[in-house]
């Protein structure tokens, strides 16, 4: 039988590429809970070199990103760019596609 690979082994191997960790970040953001976004952003924290390292890159200490990024954190809008810029991706809008009603008139 072959091994299993672990879901989070996988998924921190993908979250290395900037381009991955962009599309898993703005699923997050479509879902339109914060908890999920800050879990994901964690995740891509993570995975791109661990709390430790991004603490000394961004000079906030470790203890608050895990508050920061945690269930009942409540990061600023300027942290959470800052912390998107250091992980190698931004923040960018896009309008949103509204689909018409396409019924035809009977």
């Amino acid at each position: 039988m072959k091994a299993a690979v672990s879901y989070r082994k996988e998924l921190m191997t993908l979250l290395k590429d900037p381009g991955e960790a962009s599309a898993y970040l703005n699923a997050a953001l479509e879902a339109g809970d914060k908890k999920a976004f800050l879990l994901a952003l964690r995740n891509v924290l993570e995975a791109q070199g661990g709390m430790t390292a991004f603490a000394r890159q961004t000079k906030i200490n470790r203890v608050s990103l895990y508050k920061m990024l945690s269930d009942k954190g409540n990061p600023g809008f300027e942290n959470i760019l800052f912390l998107l810029h250091a992980a190698g991706v931004t923040f960018q809008t896009a309008p949103r596609v509204v689909k018409k009603n396409l019924r035809k008139a009977a």
